[in-house]
């Protein structure tokens, strides 16, 4: 578990929640990107992650609200297992969706939901929650079909809170803190 960062009360940050992936597939999925993405901008391997809650603009005064809230789901985090499962493009992202086979990573955003909604820093989504890791990001949709990554079955290294500092060349991903997965 690292410290959280220390930010003054009235700044307002750009937050979200994740799941940090082992080094073994992080290097997996950047030889995959490298041999079967084209078409625009890889995600780089420090901000390739499996969002739990996307929380957008939020007041730095919260912050540890919203790490108290993630160390509390993350108690109950057993036994997360995800594989690849197939290739997907939205209008802007390239994304590896990703079959959570037990349940346990829908079970750990859930309960990260209720949380965050608890203290009023959160708005769930209309749409499922579905286990993904963005690879691709674009402007002009690039329709590629590349092979699932052998990936192999995989368990998160931890959970974090990060920080998304928009940039001209792209956001700038920053883990404010980390947690344990399962206490």
């Amino acid at each position: 578990m690292s410290s959280p960062a220390t930010f003054e009360g009235h700044e307002r940050l750009r937050l979200f929640c994740a799941l940090r992936l082992p080094d073994s597939t992080l290097d997996e999925l950047e030889r995959w990107q490298a041999e079967h993405l084209s078409g625009g901008r890889l995600v780089p391997r420090g901000h390739l992650h499996v969002t739990l809650a996307f929380l957008g603009t939020t007041p730095a005064s919260e912050l540890a609200a919203v790490v108290g809230a993630l160390r509390e789901a993350a108690l109950e985090a057993t036994g997360i297992t995800l594989s690849a499962a197939r290739y997907r493009e939205t209008r802007s992202v390239g994304m590896l969706v990703l079959d959570d086979e037990s349940g346990a990573a829908e079970a750990l955003a859930g309960r990260l939901f209720g949380r965050l909604e608890a203290i009023g820093v959160y708005r769930r989504e209309q749409r499922p929650w579905l286990a993904h890791v963005t690879c691709l990001r674009f402007r002009s949709r690039p329709r590629l079909d590349p092979p699932v990554p052998a990936l192999g079955a995989f368990s998160p290294s931890d959970a974090a809170v990060y920080h998304s500092l928009l940039r001209p060349s792209g956001a700038q991903y920053d883990v404010l803190e980390t947690v344990a997965l399962g206490g």
